[in-house]
């Protein structure tokens, strides 16, 4: 529940680094640690940087409700006073991966980590989206973004174009043809025609296929 598109990739780290030498972290002497939601510090303690609080349901499933200390916002008063660029950590996770790569693009550090989650299809979502609230097909695109460095590996996709709008296939596609430059082999389970007549070698499987 508090592993999220920017900290599963790890460029969070780097967002919580640039965070500390802001001269707002500096005056308050905070340090990148302060920066997390996941530890005590600097996140809020009523709803330990989750942003909501759980509510029991006897006989129902369980209710999520927005925080009433932080008002969603994970942090403390003090670490939301620091800004970077007009921007809160928290404005930070609330972005969208497109707009955080337009945001972070003077950076090459955190920009390229972030325009590969752009790449694979997935600006719409959240920066600090929950990852159990994400579906499979987005979950497998983070992990794939987070593995387009690897070289001479063996990627086995189970579907990753599914519900993917056809711009982002077009995306999808560019990526995996630069994996496969990179000397990386992909083995897809598709259905998309796109996807097929792209694809080195087809195999057919399944009942009188």
């Amino acid at each position: 529940p508090r592993s999220n598109p920017a900290t599963y990739t790890g460029v969070f780290s780097d967002i919580r680094k640039l965070f500390e030498q802001t001269p707002d972290a500096k005056i308050r002497g905070l340090k990148a640690g302060k920066f997390s939601f996941n530890v005590k510090g600097g996140r809020c303690e009523v709803c330990k940087g989750a942003g909501v609080e759980l509510i029991e349901m006897n006989f129902l499933p369980s209710v999520q409700v927005t925080c009433k200390e932080c008002r969603g916002q994970r942090y403390k008063p003090d670490i939301l006073a620091v800004k970077y660029k007009g921007k809160s950590i928290n404005d930070v996770l609330e972005m969208t991966i497109s707009q955080a790569a337009e945001f972070f693009e003077p950076i090459p550090s955190i920009y390229r980590r972030i325009k590969t989650l752009e790449d694979v299809g997935l600006g719409y979502i959240k920066l600090g989206h929950p990852s159990t609230t994400l579906s499979g097909g987005e979950l497998q695109r983070i992990k794939l973004a987070d593995q387009l460095h690897r070289k001479g590996e063996i990627f086995i996709l189970d579907e990753p174009t599914d519900g993917l709008h056809l711009d982002d296939i077009h995306k999808l596609l560019n990526l995996f043809n630069d994996m496969t430059d990179a000397g990386n082999t992909l083995i897809l389970i598709e259905h998309s025609m796109d996807v097929m007549k792209q694809a080195d070698y087809l195999i057919e499987v399944g009942p009188e296929g």
